[in-house]
């Protein structure tokens, strides 16, 4: 009966009967798109693989969850930079693990080109995890046959010893294309040793500098002696390329008689010697700098245009042993207060605003390169706090406030520099203010040859020639996480004028 009604109306009233049928059939199809949505986002969020396993997921910032389930266009491509500190130093730090229990590190679903003996490329989709984090984490693939088990590379990338840790993110660099034979391309290891009394203090640099590789380059040894409020001696060694050796895997250096050595146990083995100028007395440095544990800045670089330029602190807070001698005389140093970062780039052009502190039990490092200083800085500093267990807080004051309240004269010239800077910052519920103030300074003008950091840093042609440096007292004052902050120390800051 139903059937014989459905076919009378049909023949009666077709375009109204074909309507329906349409809309009830339009009907069911949405239905079944979106039953097969819904099964398909509960079946994706029960699967750890799709979201990287465990509870919580750390993406790069920006990255819509939902668009890496589905694939979309803007899943295909993301890294997360310096994802070994980040595992290290934040979500696996003791500072988490009251609750944290498990973190696992996983690339999944990157594109990458197989290239074949015959030269012909194929597109695949790879993933990457550490096996041992994986399992612990319970998002073990299940295997097949075999074992599948962490290797030495596994092992080094989540736990290397203090030795590998430096020479991973301490090595040397050859420059990139587009430096490549540069004339003003430098690169050095810096270390500053100051006393126990705070009245003396050291700075020691290695530099490898010029038009590498094809060009003329080679090295420098650079050791500046200052005392409070007297004169700073300065010692020179210029070494040819032939009498340098770098590694681009690891952190050691040769220049000439002098060197820079890890040890097996990470700390760092300085020998410098060089003369100094305009009275030809010897300086001899031999000190081992001891980096204090989980106290270091992964570095950061910039790359583009006409400024390349890198920098990573391996020793942010460290202490000296050693003797600094000069013509035979020799000081003794026994774990004073030390600092080591690597520096490498073009420097045409380029300024910076810089300085290393310690604060009590805090330790902070604040800076901002400025490749043109004919413009007005457009970028925040950066000011980065660790503590016994390691990265604490970033911050980025607009700005650092100096009163210029002392004069030096350089080549007979007087020139105001800093006697006190300031820095505050709010980055939501935590508060950061920095006082510094200065205790001494020396200034030179980098139109000359052989400037503070070396011979390929002269002729850059700054608006600012003056280089300032500031060995000083840091004040440091408010809240992080919830937890006041507070602390006085001293350090060492660089600017220009």
């Amino acid at each position: 009966m139903i059937g014989l009604l459905a076919l009378r109306n049909l023949v009666l009233r077709p375009w109204r009967s074909l309507f329906l049928l349409f809309g009830y059939g339009l009907g069911v199809a949405v239905m079944i798109v979106l039953l097969a949505i819904g099964e398909a986002l509960l079946v994706q969020a029960r699967d750890e693989k799709l979201v990287g396993g465990g509870a919580i997921t750390v993406l790069p910032e920006g990255i819509d969850v939902e668009v890496m389930k589905t694939g979309g266009l803007g899943g295909l491509f993301f890294s997360i930079d310096h994802a070994r500190f980040i595992y290290r130093q934040l979500l696996a730090a003791p500072r988490l693990s009251s609750s944290v229990a498990d973190v696992a590190p996983q690339i999944e679903g990157k594109l990458l080109y197989l290239r074949t003996a015959n030269g012909r490329e194929t597109p695949v989709l790879a993933g990457g995890e550490i096996p041992s984090r994986t399992a612990a984490l319970g998002a073990m693939p299940p295997i097949g046959a075999g074992a599948w088990g962490d290797d030495t590379l596994d092992r080094v990338w989540r736990d290397p010893s203090p030795a590998e840790l430096r020479h991973a993110i301490d090595h040397f660099h050859l420059p990139p294309p587009s430096a490549r034979d540069d004339p003003s391309w430098a690169e050095w290891h810096y270390f500053n040793v100051l006393s126990a009394d705070r009245t003396q203090w050291a700075f020691i640099s290695l530099i490898v500098g010029g038009a590498l590789p094809n060009g003329e380059w080679g090295g420098q040894v650079l050791v500046t002696l200052h005392a409070q409020g007297g004169a700073s001696r300065r010692f020179v060694a210029t070494v040819p390329s032939r009498a340098v050796r770098f590694s681009t895997t690891r952190a050691d250096v040769s220049v000439g008689e002098s060197n820079v050595t890890v040890l097996p146990d990470g700390r760092y083995r300085v020998h410098a010697r060089a003369v100094e100028e305009g009275g030809g007395a010897p300086v001899d440095v031999d000190l081992v700098v001891a980096p204090a544990d989980a106290a270091y800045f992964p570095g950061s670089a910039l790359a583009g245009g006409e400024v390349v330029s890198g920098y990573v602190v391996p020793g942010l807070r460290a202490n000296a042993s050693g003797t600094i001698c000069v013509a035979g005389k020799c000081e003794r140093y026994d774990g004073v207060q030390s600092y080591h970062d690597h520096n490498w780039g073009v420097w045409r052009g380029v300024t910076w605003e810089w300085g290393a502190a310690r604060a009590g039990a805090y330790t902070l490092l604040y800076g901002r390169v400025q490749p043109s200083d004919s413009a007005v800085a457009s970028q925040p500093l950066f000011v980065y706090v660790v503590d016994s267990l390691g990265f604490l807080g970033l911050f980025r004051p607009s700005s650092i406030q100096y009163d210029d309240g002392r004069i030096v004269r350089v080549n007979g010239k007087t020139v105001a520099v800093p006697s006190k800077g300031t820095m505050v910052d709010v980055r939501g519920s935590d508060t950061l203010r920095v006082e510094l103030t200065i205790e001494d300074a020396t200034a030179t003008d980098t139109r000359r040859p052989g400037v503070e950091r070396g011979e390929t840093l002269g002729n850059r042609a700054l608006a600012r020639p003056y280089f300032v440096q500031m060995k000083g007292l840091m004040r440091l004052s408010g809240r992080v996480a919830g937890h006041p902050v507070s602390g006085e120390g001293a350090g060492f800051f660089e600017t220009y004028r």
